[in-house]
Parts: structure tokens; C-alpha cells; sequence
């Protein structure tokens, strides 16, 4: 059984992907206000108000449903807690209207992947899943379109998780934890505080999975990956690239067979499964030349697990806008791995500081054109150009993704 919906009206604070689709769901409950502080493209015949803060809105609801992407300190968002009137954001909401097997997957780095490559497990098997959350679709898109049969599996964020209040997930995994997003939560303790809430909510009767050398809040049943025995093929036939991986392969494995989905069906997605695009994502080789997209590299410990994909030869692609915290966790890597780095963006002085005396050449590029041009202009036979920025996007691009299909585009032609 899972907490009952509030009633309305609903206010809903911004209006991107997850936003919108909180808005749809909840039309069906009660009235529903909206509002966000720019002017985002909305379906025809979508009431709201733009370029506004909400504040005028909010004598009107008794329910404020706050999107990932607006900060706790916005002033609808701190008027609301400070009236007493519950914020709560989209996936809390929409996991209260799901009846399904609801997994939920967070940590640092990994989830997009791994959460597709549950969704490949599941099929793989003839089992009904769908994959939402924080990898693309909103949850709150699935309510009332899955069967009871289907599982849910969902990429859980630190900001979808801090604005949960009861998520409790049937089986909750968590991946890795390290530094991110300090501009957001102020401090490390804070965002793992964020990561692990759901699974301080778990009960006994559900599960919790994470690595071994971390422990988890909440009364789960803990299973534990991180052996390469409790894989049901040998590593080598794991398609996927770079020691990472292989951990993404174990917390996987490790959750689907919890979850009884038969070993074989577990063995033939890991043999089958290519990745995601934006992470190591091969786009092509030209003149001997390895292109490879890692736009979803937004951190220093994603960016490492790139660069250490590849045995050396790297031309790296850093930069974008900062998020708090430095780079020197890249230093190792880059002296050992790369033949050049590429800076790009508000963090090029930072990441020039960070990498000073590694002994590769360091070029401030200024923006992703500049640094193609450059990298493939030096790069020779056999070895990478790797975009793998360890920053966010929003300095010169909309997200991630964007950056990547630029990279993409810039690509020479065989």
C-alpha cells in the first residue's frame, strides 16, 4: 500500500519534461495551477503563468509540486515551507499512483545505464517493464498506462530524491557515491543525505542493494555486489566497455535476480547490451581515429571512468560549467592516459589550475568547435578523441545531451 495523493489544488513549479507531465497526471485530481520563471514551449491550450515566480499563486494551493530543476531557496518553493503548505516533487507523487513493482536506481554515477540495462534484463526474459525517471521519461507519464504485471524501473537523482517524503521503493539499488552537485546541496553530506532518503524509508519486506563497502540506512533486506562470481557469464562477455561497467553489470545482475528474473535472460542482456548514447558512446572512427560521446560525464569520478576506458592515446575534452568542488581527482589519469586535454568552457581556468604539472599539454579551447578542430587536427591512428567534460552543460549548451549531439556533428567525415 502506498500514501494516498494529496488533494488540490496543485501548484506546479516549473515546467520542463518532469513538470509537465506532474501537471497532466494531476489534472485528473483536482485543479491544477502552474507556473515557471522562463518561457519554456508549452502544448496548445496549456494555462500558465510565465516569467513568474508562482509567489501569486500560491494562496490558491494546498499542494506545491516542485520540478528537479528549481533550487529549494526559490521563493514559491521557501514561501511554501514557510506557510506550512507540503511541497513534494513528481515522482513522489507519481510513485503513490503506481501500483507496480517499483525499482528505483541512484548513486554518483552509472544510473542511466544501468537502469537501461535492467530494462534490457527484463525484456530479455519476456517480462513487462518500463524504464522512466530521471533517464528521459517522467513517471508521472506512466501512470495509468502500465499494466499491473509491468515493473517500473526508475533513475532516481538527488534532486528527485530530496523532494521525496514517503518513497519507499520495493527495491531500491545504489550504484556509487562521491562528490557532486555541491552548488546545489551546499555540501557532500547533504547530497548523500538526498541519495539515500528512499532507502532510509525502506521496509523489511523490501530490498536494498548497493556496493559493499557502503552502508545503507533503512531496514531492507541488503544484498551486496561487487563479485564477479555472482555473475551469471564470465566479465569478458559483458559487451559493455571500461571497469565501470562491470560494476554497473554486478549491481544490475544483482537486482534482477533478486527480483527472480532467470539467469539466462540476465546473461544474454549483458552479452547484447551496447550502452546508451552520451555515455562512452563510439560514434565512429575516421582515419584510425576513435570519436568517442561521453557528454553524460558531468563530474570529476564519471570523467575518470572515462578516461581510464581507454589503455592511453587520449585526446580529452574537459570543461563546461562548474558545479562546485575541483578537479584534481583527474590528475592520475590524465598523466597516465591522455596525449592532450582540451579546455572548454567556465571551467577552463580551473580544470588549466587543477591539471598544471601532469606533464600533457593543456590547450584552452574555449568552446566544443575549437576543441574538435584542435583534437582531431592531433590526434593519429589508434588513438581517441574522447568528450568527457566532467562538467555540466549549461555554460554554452541546454543540457548533456545537446553538447553530445554537437560533438556528434562536429565528427569528421571519413
Amino acid at each position: 500500500m502506498r500514501p494516498p495523493l494529496p488533494a488540490g489544488p496543485y501548484l506546479v513549479v516549473g515546467l520542463a519534461r518532469s513538470g509537465l507531465a506532474a501537471a497532466r497526471m494531476l489534472r485528473a485530481h483536482g485543479e491544477v495551477l502552474a507556473c515557471d520563471r522562463g518561457r519554456p514551449e508549452l502544448p496548445p491550450g496549456f494555462d500558465a503563468q510565465l516569467e513568474s515566480d508562482g509567489l501569486e499563486l500560491l494562496d490558491r494551493a494546498a499542494l506545491v509540486v516542485k520540478s528537479p530543476g528549481v533550487p529549494s531557496q526559490a521563493p514559491v518553493i521557501a514561501a511554501a515551507r514557510s506557510r506550512g503548505v507540503p511541497v513534494m516533487g513528481e515522482l513522489e507523487l507519481a510513485w503513490r499512483l503506481l501500483p507496480n513493482r517499483f525499482i528505483a536506481v541512484t548513486g554518483t554515477n552509472g544510473k542511466t545505464t544501468t537502469v537501461e540495462l535492467l530494462g534490457a534484463m527484463w525484456r530479455e526474459a519476456g517480462l513487462p517493464v518500463a524504464v522512466a525517471g530521471n533517464v528521459g521519461t517522467p513517471l508521472a507519464s506512466l501512470v495509468g498506462e502500465l499494466g499491473a504485471d509491468a515493473t517500473v524501473v526508475c533513475e532516481v537523482s538527488s534532486f528527485q530524491a530530496e523532494d521525496s517524503v514517503e518513497l519507499a521503493p520495493d527495491t531500491a539499488l545504489l550504484l556509487n557515491l562521491s562528490e557532486d552537485h555541491l552548488d546545489r546541496h551546499g555540501s557532500f553530506e547533504a547530497y548523500r543525505d538526498a541519495k539515500l532518503s528512499p532507502f532510509a524509508r525502506q521496509r523489511p519486506d523490501q530490498l536494498a542493494v548497493g556496493p559493499k563497502d557502503l552502508e545503507l540506512p533503512g531496514r531492507a533486506r541488503r544484498i551486496e555486489f561487487g563479485d564477479q562470481g555472482d555473475l551469471p557469464l564470465a566479465p569478458e562477455e559483458i559487451r559493455l566497455r571500461g571497469a565501470h561497467n562491470l560494476d554497473n553489470a554486478m549491481a544490475a545482475s544483482a537486482v534482477a535476480l533478486s527480483n527472480r528474473v532467470p539467469a539466462a535472460a540476465v546473461a544474454g542482456a549483458l552479452r547484447g547490451f551496447a550502452g546508451v548514447p552520451h555515455r562512452l558512446e563510439e560514434v565512429g572512427t575516421v582515419d584510425g581515429v576513435l570519436y568517442v560521446n561521453d557528454s553524460k560525464a558531468t563530474n570529476v569520478s564519471s570523467a575518470l571512468r572515462g578516461i581510464e576506458s581507454f589503455d592511453g592515446g587520449v585526446h580529452a575534452i574537459l570543461g563546461g560549467s562548474l558545479k562546485g568542488g575541483d578537479f584534481k581527482g583527474l590528475r592520475s589519469a590524465v598523466a597516465a592516459r591522455c596525449r592532450a586535454c582540451y579546455l572548454i568552457g567556465e571551467a577552463a581556468e580551473r580544470l588549466a589550475r587543477d591539471l598544471e604539472g601532469t606533464g600533457v599539454p593543456l590547450h584552452r579551447s574555449g568552446d566544443l568547435g575549437a576543441a574538435m578542430s584542435q583534437a582531431a587536427a592531433a590526434a593519429r591512428p589508434g588513438e581517441v578523441v574522447l568528450l568527457s567534460p566532467a562538467c555540466a552543460s549549461y555554460d554554452q549548451f541546454r543540457d548533456y545531451e545537446e553538447r553530445g549531439d554537437r560533438f556528434r556533428a562536429l565528427v569528421p567525415r571519413a
